[in-house]
């Protein structure tokens, strides 16, 4: 199972940029700005970056941002997940990027584009095809979503394919941001969220009805609500699944105890995903065998996963149908 999961091509839609940062990125970072405070030695970045609980996550990942200063750090950042996903097979990825959050720390837009841009011919050549969403970071309010929108409007560019909304759900209501999904959507972009990971199948009905969700992230507490089951399933909705970052932020206790059997038995259109990768000490590759292992899943079963993820996907059909031709390659060869 595992090579076979490996030989699959694979399209990842929920990745945090920020948290996409491993050990070697954060180390040439490190050092390239030690006044950050971050450890300069392997084994002591290392234990840095082993997960504790999620405070100790916020402090790592805060840690990583404030050392985002220039173009040359976004690239830096860029490439390092484009290396992690190419030695995945992963084929294309959809990364979520705050550009409010770098411009706040001082960086200039242009600087964040140019790394971005730069990046992004990078992993072109190295195997991998990235695509952006730019999100709202929901604990900044309106003034956040304000500067979110005018700069994916203003500056669109290459490879922004859609427009989210992250950070914190109790207490940020989905219904605030209406006007500026609405405007992202009347601009081209897709409409993907974050609801139901740590608060109820309100959200997700909120952000269904009131942000015009394309699809999901996390969507963990829908199978709380049969109706909502039933419309996700019916409506072909997709969900950003991320097991392992639902069990390290204690959402779940386990990847066997994940509602990910439910949402599948009832028909939802799943995808797997790693959110904040080596933060929560995960990979794609993983995710599916974690998940594939404590449900049992067939070759077949574990195809349609991968298959799930490339349909959800906001690639050209033509891209879609040559990646899908893949799949069934591959699993024909079983």
């Amino acid at each position: 199972m595992r090579s076979f999961i490996h030989a699959l091509p694979k399209v990842e839609l929920h990745l945090h940029l920020v948290g996409s940062a491993g050990i070697d990125t954060v180390l040439e970072l490190a050092r390239r700005h030690p006044e950050a405070g971050v450890p300069t030695d392997r084994a002591e970045l290392e234990r840095f970056y082993t997960f504790r609980d999620f405070d100790h996550f916020l402090k790592v990942y805060w840690a990583v941002q404030s050392m985002l200063k220039s173009r040359d750090d976004s690239h830096t950042l860029v490439t390092g997940l484009a290396s992690d996903l190419v030695a995945q097979n992963v084929r294309y990825a959809e990364v979520t990027v705050t550009p409010y959050n770098h411009v706040l720390d001082g960086m200039s837009g242009d600087e964040v584009l140019a790394g971005l841009a730069s990046g992004r011919a990078v992993a072109a050549e190295m195997g991998v095809e990235l695509a952006w969403c730019f999100d709202i970071p929901g604990e900044k309010g309106l003034a956040g979503a304000r500067e979110t929108l005018a700069f994916a409007l203003t500056e669109r560019p290459e490879g922004l394919v859609s427009f989210g909304l992250a950070g914190p759900e109790a207490g940020v209501g989905r219904a605030q941001f209406a006007p500026f999904f609405d405007a992202a959507r009347d601009a081209g972009l897709h409409s993907v969220p974050h609801a139901g990971e740590t608060t109820g199948p309100e959200t997700i009905w909120s952000a269904l009805r009131d942000l015009k969700a394309e699809r999901i992230g996390h969507g963990t507490s829908c199978v709380l609500d049969p109706a909502l089951v039933e419309h996700l399933a019916l409506k072909g909705i997709p969900l950003e699944v991320c097991p392992t970052s639902n069990v390290r932020t204690r959402q779940v206790p386990s990847i066997a105890e994940h509602p990910v059997r439910q949402m599948l038995d009832a028909g939802i259109v799943v995808t797997l995903n790693t959110d904040d990768p080596p933060f929560f000490g995960a990979t794609l590759e993983g995710e599916y065998l974690a998940v594939a292992s404590a449900l049992d899943l067939s070759h077949a079963e574990v195809a349609r996963l991968a298959e799930n993820a490339v349909l959800a996907s906001f690639l050209p059909n033509v891209r879609k149908a040559s990646l899908l031709e893949e799949i069934a390659s591959v699993l024909a060869a079983v």
